[in-house]
């Protein structure tokens, strides 16, 4: 993809492994940073040691604080910040963005006070049209792609040639996308695997073993499916890489920050001791409440989600959740059964 200008909004741990993605790939990527040093270290040294200590950065990777410079002329502009900060840094670029440009979420959360799907509030920000908002999601651990461990990813676009096109663009030896035009199903896995995770997180931290992992998971993989179906998602999305692929390695791995939130909590830290514990955003704690307020307007029961919410935001002893989740009624299993 020789040619293609890629900006990239947000110079944190994913997006900037994204950013090495797509350069790998060929195209020339401007990356913003809220952070003079951080642009600095990037255009002079090719590090961004604060999030991937010890990665050298592909030549093609630049770096700026100017958003107008980053964004002036990019064709794909790939949104790599906090999901509760986008609208009000989309409103101060949306006047920069190139004609046609397609807009890529790397985002997994739900916005709080409204909650919608960060492709909904991109849409909602800048009046571009759904076939020009992308989303990118699964099992994407951005310490292992830096370091160019191979995986797949999902592609989602409601316009298949959109979808096709940034496939392309972001195709390398090590990182390989597979395209959808489910953006609903792509983005409620990517929400929602962070809630699980944050989940079996404190289920770990409590000690507990694999049975209780895989049950939590499974369930929660449930969970995930409904929300997504009652939207209007393909529930074959969720059998796939942004679906069990990205909850999985979200809940499996140590580098994950929102399995390691709730090993926290499952330790015995308290709320404010976790959050100044964790270094990054931890995408599940924000997200929740608006992705249960999402579920209870459509109707979803998200058992698993509920009590995290009730950890996270009321007050609940982590001890309790365990108890709760094993009180639920039993019933006959399906993957998409309440």
């Amino acid at each position: 993809m020789a040619g293609i200008r890629v900006a990239i909004m947000g110079s944190g741990s994913w997006g900037t492994a994204f950013g090495m993605v797509l350069a790998d790939a060929g195209c020339e990527v401007m990356m913003w940073s809220r952070a003079a040093g951080v642009a600095r270290q990037i255009n002079e040294e090719h590090l961004n040691s604060a999030y991937h200590p010890g990665i050298t950065l592909p030549v093609k990777l630049h770096a700026t604080t100017d958003a107008a410079k980053a964004l002036t002329g990019a064709s794909i502009v790939v949104l790599a910040v906090p999901a509760q900060a986008l609208r009000s840094n989309l409103e101060s670029w949306k006047s920069y963005l190139a004609p046609g440009s397609v807009l890529v979420s790397l985002m997994k959360g739900i916005e709080l006070g409204t909650s919608m799907r960060m492709s909904e509030v991109i849409a909602e920000v800048t009046g571009v049209a759904a076939g020009r908002i992308a989303v990118v999601s699964g099992p994407n651990l951005a310490g292992e792609i830096a370091r160019h461990q191979p995986t797949a990813s999902t592609v989602a676009c409601a316009d298949e040639a959109s979808a096709l096109a940034l496939q392309e663009a972001c195709t390398t030896e090590y990182f390989r996308p597979y395209w959808t035009t489910d953006v609903v199903g792509t983005e409620i896995g990517g929400a929602v695997k962070n809630v699980i995770a944050l989940a079996n997180g404190i289920a770990v931290g409590m000690g507990l073993g694999e049975n209780s992992q895989a049950s939590l998971i499974t369930r929660g993989l449930a969970e995930m499916a409904r929300l997504g179906v009652a939207l209007g998602a393909d529930p074959l999305t969720f059998q796939g890489l942004a679906g069990v692929g990205d909850l999985v390695a979200t809940c499996q791995s140590p580098l994950s920050r929102n399995r390691t939130f709730g090993e926290n909590l499952g330790r015995g830290l308290s709320i404010e001791q976790t959050i100044e514990a964790t270094k990054q955003t931890c995408e599940g704690y924000k997200s929740c409440q608006p992705i249960l307020e999402l579920a209870q307007q459509h109707g979803v029961e998200m058992p698993i989600t509920e009590q995290v919410v009730a950890v996270l935001h009321h007050g609940q002893s982590p001890k309790l959740m365990a108890s709760a989740f094993m009180s639920r009624d039993t019933k006959r299993e399906s993957s998409l059964a309440p």
